[in-house]
């Protein structure tokens, strides 16, 4: 079990890192064209949101099914001392939990916004900082 939720896990990401590399951009090009919000820039959103949030759910039930989750009993108030443990129990969950809130806050954020200008520039805003974020933790070795 733990084996497959590792590559969903692992696989999922790059939709998320897809879709939200075209949500980012999408709304960036957008709000700098002075382009108008249309249905495509909100169902582009709502998907990020979606797929990410599916993420976070299959991240945390990794998180507490994975065998380095003992490393908490083993290595005690050492964690934050083993850069490779301090990474996959603290830095990556939580670094993508905010993520993944930067992206919610966004998205709710721009459905309140009444001027296309606004609702881009909002997505624009929420939706990149997540994406540097989300970039900053990934476990790149274990990628490739």
């Amino acid at each position: 079990m733990y084996e497959i939720i590792l590559n969903l896990h692992s696989y999922w990401a790059y939709l998320v890192l897809f879709i939200l590399i075209i949500a980012s951009l999408n709304a960036l090009i957008k709000s700098f064209a002075g382009k108008e919000y249309s249905a495509k820039d909100f169902r582009i959103s709502l998907f990020t949101l979606i797929v990410s949030h599916i993420q976070l759910l299959i991240g945390i039930i990794l998180y507490f099914v994975s065998e380095r989750f003992s490393l908490w009993s083993e290595l005690g108030g050492k964690v934050m001392g083993n850069s490779l443990a301090r990474l996959y129990l603290v830095e990556h969950p939580l670094v993508n939990i905010i993520g993944v809130a930067l992206i919610t806050i966004g998205y709710s954020k721009h459905k309140k916004k009444l001027t296309s200008k606004a609702k881009l520039r909002t997505i624009a805003i929420f939706y990149t900082i997540a994406l540097v974020f989300i970039l900053s933790r990934i476990p790149w070795q274990q990628w490739f």
